[in-house]
């Protein structure tokens, strides 16, 4: 494969965003977009430039000129467009939460490895150039044996019950929206949790709105992680090591600053800027994946997607809040 050919799924908020940075992936090209309104797909097409707009979701699954999808959809709306693009052979890019369910996503996982079909969860924080000199410094040793994170994530999100955050239909909730972030860096540090503890509240409409969760790991290791739709929280992480800790500074999921503090060594910052928005790492990724005919990515594997779906709906379960997928 030479050039990869996308297509966009839901041009809502987001996909206008991941649509600005495809200027800065080799070998790819944005070719359609598909809405479930003609309209808003054209627009969206002749926005950024767009050779083909569909008016169903059909209608781009349908397209053999288009080799793999990102989907922007709403949460409970993953699942069953992905099951369908699977079985028309489509790599994807599932915006996350991957799935509202457990369920949900270990069919789609379980799919995509027998048809042998490239499936990633959009976690842009793993590909951020920060993130991965966070990575790099840890595996160096610079901070010694990890012993721990602290992380926070939270907003004031609109309190429309019909909105995407407070409606239970769409995926609502801090969890899904926000928490899916803390707890893929948890994953990504740590690997799967041993042990989870909860604390949180809900709203009236249903949703979780804020939550407090310790993951316990062997050996005593610990992550605390905080997330919340009803406080502005600072965003900001902190990696714990025998020998010293790194400071992911705000906003984590998508950072450019660190500070590494090294046992008797005064404080190093780094800045590392994010191509574009800072979409496009994950576009190479999945682009350079398909080119060499891989099925997986090694830094956002399937397997640390099902483990990440499991904390939180296990989580939200705890609450009193259970997600479904949508028909």
């Amino acid at each position: 494969m030479t050039d990869v050919r996308w297509g966009i799924v839901g041009p809502g908020r987001i996909a206008d965003k991941v649509a600005g940075d495809f200027v800065h992936v080799p070998h790819a090209k944005l070719v359609a977009v598909a809405s479930r309104s003609l309209e808003r797909a054209e627009a969206f097409a002749k926005q950024h430039g767009i050779p083909r707009a569909h008016g169903s979701y059909q209608a781009i699954l349908a397209d053999p000129d288009v080799d793999v999808l990102y989907v922007a959809t709403p949460h409970p709306q993953h699942h069953a467009f992905a099951k369908a693009a699977l079985k028309a052979h489509k790599a994807l890019l599932i915006e996350k939460a991957f799935a509202a369910t457990v369920a949900g996503a270990q069919e789609l996982i379980d799919l995509a490895r027998a048809s042998r079909t490239f499936v990633m969860e959009a976690m842009w924080t793993r590909f951020q150039p920060a993130v991965v000199k966070v990575r790099e410094l840890i595996a160096s040793g610079a901070i010694g044996e990890l012993r721990g994170l602290q992380a926070d994530l939270g907003i004031v999100a609109p309190t429309d019950p019909e909105g995407r955050f407070y409606n239970l239909q769409l995926g609502g909730g801090a969890m899904l929206d926000l928490g899916v972030y803390l707890i893929s860096l948890s994953q990504m540090l740590f690997g799967t949790h041993s042990e989870l503890s909860v604390q949180g509240s809900r709203s009236q409409s249903g949703v979780d709105v804020e939550s407090a969760l310790i993951l316990g790991y062997p050996g005593g290791v610990r992550a605390t992680l905080t997330t919340s739709l009803v406080t502005p929280l600072p965003a900001q992480a902190r990696v714990f090591g025998s020998e010293g800790f790194i400071d992911i500074l705000p906003r984590f999921h998508h950072p450019k600053d660190l500070v590494v503090h090294r046992k008797g060594k005064p404080p190093e910052p780094m800045t590392l800027p994010a191509l574009g928005g800072g979409y496009a790492h994950e576009l190479i990724e999945v682009t350079e994946c398909l080119r060499a005919g891989k099925t997986e990515s090694a830094v956002m594997p399937l397997a640390d997607t099902l483990a990440v779906q499991r904390v939180m709906n296990e989580a939200c379960e705890r609450l009193g809040v259970v997600h479904a997928e949508a028909p």
